[in-house]
């Protein structure tokens, strides 16, 4: 996804164990980062604009996918290796403690990073984690997630973008399905894609959240989830991971990418968040 920003932008990498870290930093003021998985940077530009006026703001290209480059390519991008980046990069930064927002994969990512790097983050905000493990029905849901990764595999591309929407129930017009999973994407986005599919979505839906640790750790935790989202697997989730750590939902405008859909009401929503801790 390309985006024009309209703040001031620092581009750097961040050299890991096993990898680059591609991050950029707009704004002043206390430290907000925006996680995603798989999506790259790029998507929370226009809301990192928006709140650059009176913050700090961190986004990155999770490992493995875009400008992140991987030293080895077929590792598996699990919730636990990219919270220990979004805690490096913090790190890096010297600006913290920081207000985390991750959104799908990259809140499973904040909930991670509540569990094992505390002291990263005074809160964190997990909008719609597929966490699939918490479902009653997960087996199925599990079942049907590897069938998909497997039609993919196989080189169906809009079969498994059809079976990942029905999975998530989420419906779209035949249009929109064919211009996100029909054709062929340019290289980086073929390369973004497959390494979702194998090496990313599995260990994502798949990770179990230690609720004990994160009720009575010292991070504020947050489930955040879209007004629009009703009856998608990622609402049952997002309210299954609120219920077990006894609360409720906070709810953001917009769907599952409602950051991108709206990003002028997701930030004002944000911000509201933020004030009440």
């Amino acid at each position: 996804m390309s985006t024009t920003s309209t703040a001031p932008v620092t581009t750097a990498t961040l050299e890991v164990p096993d990898g680059r870290l591609h991050y950029e930093v707009r704004g002043r003021g206390p430290l907000v980062a925006l996680v995603a998985a798989p999506m790259d940077a790029g998507a929370f530009a226009p809301l990192a604009d928006l709140l650059a006026t009176d913050h700090t703001v961190l986004t990155t290209d999770p490992r493995g996918i875009n400008r992140s480059p991987l030293h080895d390519p077929h590792q598996d991008s699990t919730p636990q290796l990219r919270a220990d980046d979004v805690a490096r990069l913090i790190a890096h930064l010297d600006a913290g403690p920081a207000a985390v927002l991750g959104s799908s994969g990259g809140a499973v990512t904040v909930v991670a990073l509540a569990q094992a790097h505390p002291e990263r983050a005074h809160t964190v905000i997990a909008h719609e984690p597929p966490l699939l493990g918490l479902l009653d029905d997960r087996a199925e849901l599990l079942a049907r997630e590897d069938a998909m990764v497997a039609t993919y595999v196989a080189g169906d591309r809009l079969g498994a973008g059809r079976q990942f929407l029905a999975t998530a129930n989420i419906e779209l017009p035949e249009e929109v399905v064919q211009a996100m999973f029909g054709g062929d994407p340019d290289p980086q986005a073929a390369a973004d894609e497959h390494f979702q599919y194998v090496h990313m979505i599995g260990g994502t839906t798949r990770f179990q959240p230690d609720i004990a640790a994160l009720r009575e750790g010292p991070t504020r935790v947050v489930v955040g989830l879209g007004e629009e989202s009703t009856g998608q697997v990622c609402d049952r989730t997002s309210r299954a991971l609120a219920e077990a750590l006894g609360t409720a939902p906070t709810m953001f405008p917009g769907g599952h990418i409602g950051f991108v859909e709206d990003p002028k009401r997701f930030a004002a929503r944000l911000r509201e968040v933020l004030a009440d801790g």
